[in-house]
Order: structure tokens, then sequence, then C-alpha cells
């Protein structure tokens, strides 16, 4: 009799009432992450215009949140497991909201950043831990490709909404306004998670361990401290010790969790080839778009001239290519192949990130629109494939690690794509040659000209800022160039990596 109830009982727990519902609360969670980061594009040139940053430390304000998310998601992740993924995302949501009001009323480029950092550790709580939910929310296969399509697709959209909602905002109050739009968010997550979400977490947990989460943190941090050092300032001691430093806490980090009864993450996971070949396929293929994100909104702004409303609507097309892609990707990705789907949508981003090697001051917008588009699309089809394929090598019981470490791979990507391509562009922009009187902060960064600018005879400021935009124009085609490389080489890998790899039926 029990093994004639048992399919009976599976079924009832794979259709569990509510489950879609759950989904709708996990999603907010995205989107609150997915705004506050597309927001900040758009604050930048007012940020630099009222905190007066030097170009470094506007570096810093982008990608420090990227750096200590990226250094703490392998340890929220476990600690998720251990404590429950509902609490910890419940808990993160909150210090999300609050802190962001630090980060709307910062008054100084320092306490800018420190806002920033903070931030970072609140959001390394909310990605991994909506992940392992849905991992354990939905048992069936295609239901569960479905909702991480969903999932997907709320973070894209949230690059959408974060740019059109900050725009509107940025053009009747001031720009610490595009942080406090996180607090209603926030307060619907919360009251309706407590009600509806479930609570999940390892059954053998073990301790959470910190001297590994010392270790992560510290190895993380290091290395992309010391890439970043050396793409803005070449060799130098300091960027070496960093490096050092940050390859020594990791390697220190693999040999514990070996050792360990219960380890912070399962090294073991990454002898699967279609789990690490994902991993990679993530953290490259951010690299490779992270760094033309965070300038676009400049371009759009500083050197066409568009309002933040009508830049944010500008970069729409890539949200909907995205939104689209990832709600069908499974159903392609099961007909067709794993490999095919992602290499394919990686190639498609290359291209079209190609194409914007030819930008200039008056490129118009259909250009731009359908190379975002194509954008759009490609990453749609790759970050949700490549989600499932994480998801699914590992243990119910392991979600939370697992969704670590793919988001790691994300945020990673995301500061060593600022980190370096923005380099870059900040590179090429700082060699500019401006008429005699050209201040020397004018040199730092676009925004910085643009403000120089106001205390210049006109014909003076003309001819700087006319120099400057091309300047950073220059930079950000050689930049997509880069990009588009990067995109390329990484489908040619996935190919390959993913070779075999089925999603389950």
């Amino acid at each position: 009799m029990t093994s004639t109830l048992q399919p009976a009982l599976v079924t009832e727990v794979r259709k569990r009432p509510g489950r879609w519902l759950a989904l709708c609360v996990l999603v907010l969670a995205v989107l609150l992450v997915a705004v506050d980061a597309t927001v900040l594009g758009l604050a930048t040139p007012y940020i630099s215009e009222d905190l007066k940053p030097s170009g470094t430390q506007l570096l810093w304000i982008g990608d420090v949140y990227s750096f200590v998310i990226a250094g703490l998601l392998v340890s929220m992740g476990s600690l998720g497991d251990r404590i429950g993924r509902k609490r910890l995302l419940l808990v993160g949501a909150t210090a999300f909201g609050l802190i962001s009001v630090l980060n709307a009323y910062a008054t100084t480029p320092e306490s800018m950043i420190l806002a920033r950092a903070l931030l970072g550790v609140a959001g390394a709580t909310l990605m991994p831990a909506t992940l392992a939910l849905i991992r354990n929310i939905f048992h069936d296969p295609r239901e569960r490709s479905l909702a991480i399509g969903i999932w997907g697709a709320t973070a894209s959209a949230g690059t959408a909404v974060g740019p059109v909602v900050g725009g509107f905002l940025l053009e009747h109050f001031w720009w610490g306004s595009v942080f406090l739009i996180n607090l209603p968010v926030m307060v619907v997550l919360v009251l309706v998670g407590r009600k509806l979400l479930p609570e999940s977490k390892s059954p053998n947990p073990g301790p959470w361990d910190l001297i590994s989460v010392t270790l992560s943190l510290v190895g993380v941090i290091g290395l992309v401290y010391a890439v970043k050092e050396l793409a803005a300032h070449g060799p130098s001691g300091e960027a070496f010790a960093s490096g050092l430093l940050g390859a020594g806490a990791l390697l220190w980090f693999v040999r514990r969790q070996l050792t360990l009864p219960v380890p912070l993450l399962d090294v073991r996971l990454f002898r699967n080839r279609g789990f690490s070949g994902a991993v990679l396929a993530d953290l490259f293929t951010v690299l490779g778009m992270s760094g033309l994100v965070f300038f676009l909104s400049q371009y759009l702004q500083l050197v066409q001239g568009r309002g933040p409303f009508e830049a944010g609507l500008a970069e729409v097309p890539a949200a909907v290519g995205a939104v689209a892609a990832g709600l069908v990707a499974g159903r392609v990705a099961r007909r067709y192949s794993v490999r095919t789907v992602v290499s394919a949508g990686l190639a498609a981003v290359g291209l079209a990130l190609g194409t914007l090697t030819v930008l200039d001051r008056s490129t118009g917008y259909p250009l731009l629109g359908a190379a975002l588009l194509v954008v759009g699309i490609g990453a749609g089809f790759s970050f949700t494939v490549t989600a499932d394929v994480i998801l699914s090598a590992v243990p119910k019981d392991q979600a939370g690690a697992a969704s670590a470490v793919s988001e790691t791979a994300y945020e990673l990507g995301a500061a060593l794509g600022i980190a370096l391509l923005g380099s870059v562009v900040t590179g090429v922009y700082a060699g500019f040659t401006g008429p005699a009187g050209t201040p020397v902060e004018a040199h730092d960064s676009l925004g910085g000209a643009m403000e120089a600018a106001g205390s210049l005879p006109e014909h003076t400021a003309e001819t700087m800022l006319t120099a400057a935009r091309e300047s950073f124009v220059d930079g950000l085609a050689l930049a997509s160039g880069a990009g588009a490389a990067v995109l390329l080489a990484t489908a040619v890998a996935a190919w390959f990596l993913l070779r075999g790899q089925k999603l389950e039926t």
C-alpha cells in the first residue's frame, strides 16, 4: 500500500498550492537588487556634480557594492542553508531598505563608498536565498525552469524599471531619491513574505565556520582590488601584495573546505563539468557586458544630451529582450541543447557589442536600440539556462551554496568588468587634449569636465567639452570591442564545457 500511495504524495508535494504566489514575493527581492544596480548609472552624473569624487572614487562608488557582495555571497548562501533561507531573505531585505537611506543622504565620496559597501553586505543575503527557495519550492523540472525564467526576467525588468523610474525622479527630485524607491518594495516583500514563503534549510547544516567566511571575503576582495589597481595604475607593490593576499586566502579557503565535515562550500561541486562551465560562462559574460552598462547612461546623458528619463527609456530594449528570452529559454534548451542555447546567446551578445565599436557622438538611436535588444535576448537565454544547470547539479540541501556560487560569478564579473573595462574608458578619456586653461580635475571624469566648464569662458568651455566627449566615446568604443572579444571567446568555451549537458525533464 505504501508504494501505491507514494507517487500521489510526491505529486502533491510537487504541486504545492501557493507556490506561484511565493514566487511573486521572491521576484520582488530580485527587483529590489536590479533596480538599485541600474539607477546608480543614471545618478552618476548628479553624484559627480554634487559630491565631486575623483575618477578613482567614482569607480569605487560604482563597483564597491559588487566587490563586497561577491566576497560575501558564498558565506550568506551557506548561512541561509543553516539558519533558514526565508529568515535570511527577510532580514536581508529589511537591512537593504534601511541602508538605502544611507546611500540617499551621503554627503561625501567617502560616505557614499561606505554606504554602497554596507548595501553590498545586505544585498549578499538576497539573491542566493531567492534562487535556493525556488529550488526547494518547485520540484517539477519544467515548472522550475519556468520559475527561473520568471526570476531572471524580473531581474531584467528591473533594469528597465530602474532607469525609467530613476530618470523620472532625477528630473523632479535630488539624486538621493533614486535609492529611496527601495523602501516601499522592501516593506511589501517583508510583510507578504512572512505569510507566503515556506521556510527551508539544510537538515544537517553543521556550524557556520567564521574562518572560512573571513577567508572568502579577504580572498575575493584582495584579488579584485589587485586587478583594479593593475588596470588603473599598472604594476605596483600594492597591487602585487593585494593579489598575493587574495590568492593565498582563497587557496587556504579551498583547502579548509576539503577538511571540514560540513564545509561552507562544497568545492567538489566544481568537478562537475556542467556546473563549472555554467559558472565560468556567467562570470565572463557579465565581465564583458558590465563596463558598457556602467558607462552607457553617461554616454546617453553627457555625450548625447538626453535627460535622465529619456536615457532610461533608451535602455528599455535590453530588458524587453531579456524578459522575452528568459521566459522561453528552458523550453528552447530542451528542444535543442544547453550548449547550443548558451553559446548562441553569448555569441549574439558579443556581436552586438562589436557593433558599438562604431559609436560616435552623433550615432542614431536605431543602431543603439537594436544592439541593446540583441544584448538582452542573448543574455536572457544564457543566464536563464546556466542558472537552471547550476541548480539542477546539486541536492536541494545545498541549493543555497550553489545559488551563491552562481551569484558570486555574476557579481565578481560585474566588479572585474567595471574595474577592467571601466579603466579602459577612464584611461582613454583622461588623455584628452583640452585647450589652454583646462582644469586638472576635468581629466578625472566627464562629469567633472561638465562641472569645470561652468567656470571657464564660453569658447574655452565648448572646446574642452568637445575634446572630452570625443575622448570618452573613443574609450567607450574600445571597451565595447574588448567586451565583444570576451563574449565571443566565452561562447566558444561554453560550447565545449557544456557538451552533453541537459536540463531535467
